[in-house]
């Protein structure tokens, strides 16, 4: 099945990227890549992996997962995943994915857990 991915914003700052069908080696990892690649440029560095409808993922999609983590981190953002179940949940743990990104039952449990950090206040000048 061909990967279709979906963006949403969920609130100011967290957008998710709904992916539905399977991820394999070579078009699909690029193109979640490039998706993340995007989302940073624009601004949008707090982002979760809505993967409740992908059917299967390979090692390359892993790497893959692990690369967009990476670039988001050195853009000062994160990434969390939500909706893994079975056989996807089970790869993730058993390649300890599960220890370097939070796992979420859904993406508004992933949502909460990103904080918001308060505005600066009267004393609490950013130069």
């Amino acid at each position: 099945m061909i990967l279709e991915v979906t963006k949403h914003q969920i609130k100011p700052g967290v957008t998710s990227l709904h992916m539905k069908g399977s991820i394999h080696t070579g078009p699909d990892c690029r193109r979640l890549e490039h998706e993340v690649d995007e989302l940073i440029r624009a601004g949008q560095k707090r982002v979760i992996f809505d993967v409740s409808g992908l059917t299967h993922i390979d090692s390359a999609a892993i790497g893959s997962i692990i690369r967009c983590l990476t670039s988001l981190k050195r853009s000062h953002g994160d990434l969390r995943l939500a909706g893994a179940t079975g056989m996807l949940e089970g790869s993730l743990k058993m390649t300890k994915v599960d220890r370097v990104i939070s796992l979420f039952p859904t993406v508004t449990a992933a949502s909460e857990d990103f904080v918001v950090a308060p505005p600066p206040g009267p004393s609490e000048t950013i130069f």
